[in-house]
């Protein structure tokens, strides 16, 4: 008998075990986030930022437009950092029980790059009347546009 190595672990595999013949993967991947879940922790997160941002804006209206310059950037900086961070999650979906994963690895941790990147495709996904947001109604994979640009997807967290 030749000792052959074990095939790579797959989606969300925290090992394998050898089970007779085959292999026996750990973890199935993650179940993908559903729309309300999702939107849940969009508007969640939207208050998180805009209300603060808009108290702002209304109290200093002579610096409004600086203010909400701030306010992109600072929008910006919460979902690449919090969303391509080692955790995945954002305020909203920490509070929903999701996160943002690699669709190819099933972890979090995507990187700053692509959380920025993610955002920016957020706007893609809403320009033809959030026709990018609904897409995951009907996509096999439960993904929106932004989550396609970015490869990723966001699943419901085991804990």
């Amino acid at each position: 008998m030749t000792n052959l190595p074990p095939p790579p672990p797959g989606p969300g595999a925290a090992g394998y075990q050898q089970q007779g013949y085959g292999y026996s993967y750990g973890a199935a991947p993650a179940q993908p986030a559903g729309f309300w879940a999702r939107f849940a922790a969009a508007l969640l997160d939207g208050l998180i930022l805009g209300v603060p941002l808009n108290i702002v804006v209304f109290s200093v209206p002579d610096a409004a437009s600086g203010v909400q310059l701030v306010g992109f950037l600072v929008g910006v900086a919460y979902y690449a950092l919090l969303e391509g961070g080692a955790t995945g999650q954002t305020i909203g979906k920490r509070a929903l029980g999701l996160r943002v994963v690699d669709q190819d690895t099933w972890q979090p941790g995507i990187g700053t790059g692509r959380g920025v990147g993610r955002y920016f495709a957020r706007m893609l996904s809403a320009i033809p009347l959030g026709l990018g947001y609904f897409w995951m109604l009907w996509d096999k994979d439960k993904q929106t546009w932004h989550d396609k640009l970015a490869r990723t997807r966001v699943v419901k967290t085991s804990s």
